[in-house]
């Protein structure tokens, strides 16, 4: 394993470069995020991006490329929620729902299952505009076989589905009640790796065509600056698809989710390291975007200096390519 950047590039961004992955597109302005989610404000086409830390923090923009403006933090004063790193809240997923935004995002500390996802809405998306709802239901704790963190809604035909989880049994998902805020059911699993420390988390949902396609980050997220990880260990993008949302995905090659598929959308190549923590957006402008947050070698490996990337997706094959 290597413990410098200066014993080095990690074989990963040497092979993977036949490839041809492409290169993000530009970002200016405030680019650095970490689990970044997008939307944009209907009412004057204002972009907002949200993302883990200072309490989420969010910048508008005009484009996708820039240039971003912070505007502040959802919530300042931090989460309801009575759970230890309720004031470092992580892994944002945005959304408008019956004229009101929603923002989900998860309480946890680094490592650990004792962890909840909350919810915090607004009818603006203006700063101080956001009210805090605490926990929608989904909670963990080390007695439970998965962690409650990194949501990611989707709504199927009015019927709403929370999918989470991170490492332990992978990735779950729980029907969700008709507004959206409140676990309706029981969870199931819908992605896992049977293989060492089971590293799938940061789950998204997409539906294109007859499929929902699951995405999801696979790997070692962070800390690249004390340790970089093993080839092909660090975080990358994979899917699998289904023509249900509730399970049966599989990858490219017919392996089911469930048992260690997924097909790589993308992962480490030239000066980009690690890419992960990724959503799927409709851009009126660019068509199905790739978003994600990736450490820009020429910048630095710190997880404060991850980058916003972002690439157009080509679905032609039937899986996403970009």
């Amino acid at each position: 394993m290597m413990h410098s950047r200066h014993l080095g590039l990690p074989a990963a961004l040497l092979t993977a470069l036949v490839h041809g992955y492409a290169d993000p597109e530009s970002c200016s302005g405030e680019c650095v995020v970490y689990d970044p989610t997008l939307i944009v404000r209907s009412s004057d086409n204002t972009y907002f991006r949200f993302s883990t830390g200072n309490e989420i923090s969010y910048c508008t923009a005009t484009d996708l490329s820039g240039p971003w403006t912070a505007v502040g933090s959802v919530l300042p004063d931090g989460s309801s929620i009575d759970l230890a790193g309720n004031t470092d809240l992580w892994a944002p997923d945005v959304h408008y729902i019956d004229g009101t935004y929603y923002v989900y995002y998860a309480v946890s500390t680094f490592g650990s299952q004792d962890s909840a996802i909350g919810l915090a809405t607004s009818d603006t998306m203006d700063l101080d505009s956001w009210t805090d709802h605490g926990s929608v239901g989904v909670e963990s704790s080390s007695a439970k076989i998965y962690n409650a963190i990194d949501p990611s809604l989707i709504d199927v035909d009015g019927t709403y589905y929370l999918q989470f989880g991170s490492f332990w049994d992978d990735i779950y998902q729980v029907r969700m009640n008709s507004e959206a805020t409140a676990a309706s059911g029981s969870s199931y699993n819908i992605a896992y790796d049977p293989s060492g420390t089971h590293p799938e988390e940061g789950s998204y949902m997409y539906q294109y065509g007859d499929y929902y396609y699951l995405f999801y980050s696979w790997g070692i997220c962070c800390g690249y600056d004390t340790d970089l990880p093993a080839s092909g260990q660090e975080y990358h993008i994979k899917v699998c698809r289904s023509t249900s949302a509730t399970g049966d995905f599989v990858d490219a090659d017919g392996t089911a989710c469930t048992d260690g598929g997924g097909t790589i959308v993308l992962e480490s190549h030239g000066d980009v390291y690690g890419p992960g923590g990724q959503g799927v957006y409709d851009d009126p402008t660019y068509g199905s975007v790739l978003y994600y947050a990736y450490t820009n070698i020429s910048i630095g490996y710190a997880d404060d200096e991850k980058q916003f990337g972002w690439n157009t997706i080509d679905w032609s094959t039937g899986w996403p390519v970009v």
